[in-house]
C-alpha cells in the first residue's frame, strides 16, 4: 500500500518548504520514502527508541507518525495565532494612549504574510493527511485491529478540526492584511491631505507678491515707505486666516 503526503519542513527557519512523503506498508512493514528529515520523525523516532511498544507492527508505527505529525501542525498553528493576536494588539491597541507613530506597518505586512505561507502549508498537510487517514481506514489489503482502527479515527477527527482552525486563521490573516493596508491609504490620504492645504495656505500670499511683482508705473504703494511692509503683512496675513480655519474645520 502506497500512500504520499505533503509535510512542512524547515518551519521554524526563514525558508519553510513542503515536501512529500511516500508511507509503504508492504509485509508488516513500514517504509518511508522521503527527501527531508521533518521534525516529527527525529522525534517519534527518539520515542521509540524510549518505548519500544510503539513499534509492534507497521500500521502501529504509521498511526504514530502521523499522530506526530499532527501534533507538529497544531504547535505550529498555535504559534501563528498567538503571532497574528500580538499583530492584532498592534493594529487595534486596547488603550487609548497607545501610539500610532510607533507601528511599523512594513514589519507587519511582512509578519502576516510568512504567518499566511505557514498556514497555508498547514492546510495542505492537512488535507493530504486526510485522503490518507480515509485511504488507509478503507483500503481492504491493510489489516487493522480496533485500537489501531480507533487511532485513525481520533486522528483524523483532530485533522478536521486543525483544518477548521487553519481556516479560521486564514481569514484572519486576511482581516489583518486588509487593516493594514486600509490603515497605509489613511496615512497616505492624511500627507495628501497636509500637502493640499499646504498649497492652498501660500496661494493667497504667492497671489500678492505676484500682483506686487508687476512691472506698471501707477501702482502707488511702490513709492511708499510702507508700502515694501504692507506687501510682507498682506501676505503673512493672507496665510494665516486660512490656517486659523483649516484647524477650526479639524482639517489639520
Amino acid at each position: 500500500v502506497y500512500m504520499t503526503a505533503t509535510v512542512g519542513s524547515k518551519l521554524d527557519s526563514a525558508a519553510p518548504e513542503s515536501s512529500a512523503i511516500t508511507f509503504i506498508l508492504a509485509n508488516n512493514r513500514l517504509i518511508t520514502n522521503r527527501y527531508v528529515d521533518p521534525t516529527p520523525v527525529r522525534r517519534f523516532m527518539t520515542h521509540v527508541e524510549r518505548s519500544p511498544a510503539a513499534c509492534t507492527s507497521s500500521a502501529t508505527l504509521l498511526a504514530g507518525l502521523l499522530e506526530a505529525f499532527t501534533e507538529r501542525i497544531a504547535d505550529l498553528l498555535e504559534r501563528v495565532q498567538m503571532e497574528l493576536d500580538a499583530v492584532s494588539l498592534t493594529i487595534f491597541p486596547r488603550t487609548n494612549g497607545a501610539a500610532a507613530s510607533n507601528r511599523d506597518l512594513h514589519a507587519m505586512i511582512q509578519k502576516i504574510g510568512v504567518n499566511g505561507d505557514l498556514i497555508s502549508k498547514a492546510r495542505e498537510s492537512l488535507v493530504s493527511f486526510q485522503r490518507l487517514l480515509m485511504y488507509v481506514q478503507q483500503a481492504t489489503n491493510v489489516s487493522l485491529s480496533q485500537d489501531q482502527r480507533g487511532r485513525f479515527k481520533s486522528t483524523l477527527r483532530d485533522v478536521q478540526s486543525l483544518s477548521d482552525h487553519a481556516s479560521f486563521l486564514g481569514n484572519k490573516a486576511q482581516f489583518l492584511l486588509d487593516a493594514v493596508l486600509g490603515l497605509i491609504n489613511l496615512e497616505q490620504n492624511n500627507i495628501i491631505k497636509i500637502f493640499s492645504v499646504a498649497a492652498v495656505m501660500f496661494l493667497p500670499p504667492t497671489l500678492v507678491a505676484s500682483i506686487y511683482g508687476m512691472n506698471f508705473h501707477f501702482m502707488p504703494e511702490l513709492d511708499k515707505h510702507w508700502g515694501y511692509p504692507m506687501a510682507l503683512l498682506a501676505m503673512v496675513v493672507s496665510a494665516v486666516i486660512p490656517y486659523i480655519y483649516f484647524r477650526r474645520k479639524g482639517w489639520l
